[in-house]
């Protein structure tokens, strides 16, 4: 019975902060699947899905609609939206096409890239000025809100190296690139403090 499993509720409240990884806690993930269809029932209570990929070895929650939550009508948002900073936003973009580059060259599923070199790409769009020391610790807070998100783990004790997970592709679609390609052309030669949107805290 699953109320006797004590990593049925561990499953539960971690599917509830994030996204469950089978190579995080291979328990887990086996919990998952085992009560894989009492969680989408459990979860469709609080008006969420259960996505789970047993290919790519990850499950995740959305908010099963979105309309009539914010007027009161419906089921409140368990979820929330979050709005992400224009430096995030496009390093989750360029982090998805490199995903695209990777998946169509090597037979290896894994993304694993240098931290020292996505800092030197991005730097062509962000603009980092001068000063080398505040540069670096702007693309930290960017890369730890990553990190945050669940699209990346870190590998050694440095964090120098950085694998991205295969969840991304789903959370950065097609469309999602096309719409940020555009805002992309919006904000191409602006620096920081010419622009709001390019600001540390934007939107976040």
């Amino acid at each position: 019975m699953k109320m006797n499993d004590p990593l049925y509720s561990r499953m539960l409240v971690q599917l509830l902060r994030g996204i469950v990884y089978r190579e995080d806690d291979e328990a887990l993930w086996q919990c998952l699947l085992k009560y894989r269809s009492e969680a989408t029932d459990y979860m469709a209570v609080l008006g969420l899905t259960l996505t789970v990929s047993e290919e790519e070895g990850y499950g995740f929650l959305r908010n099963s609609t979105e309309d009539g939550a914010d007027n009161g009508e419906g089921i409140p948002r368990l979820i929330t939206r979050r709005q992400l900073s224009y430096p995030v936003s496009l390093l989750l973009a360029l982090l998805r096409k490199k995903f695209a580059e990777h998946d169509a060259a090597q037979s290896d599923p894994r993304l694993i890239i240098d931290r020292d070199d996505l800092a030197k790409q991005v730097e062509v769009f962000l603009q980092k000025g001068n000063n080398e020391v505040q540069w670096l610790s702007r693309f930290d807070s960017y890369i730890n809100k990553i990190h945050e998100l669940g699209f990346i783990r870190f590998l050694g004790d440095d964090k120098k190296r950085i694998e991205v997970r295969r969840v991304l592709k789903v959370f950065v679609d097609a469309q999602w690139l096309s719409d940020f390609d555009r805002r992309l052309a919006e904000y191409r030669g602006f620096s920081y403090g010419k622009k709001g949107a390019l600001d540390d805290d934007g939107g976040e």
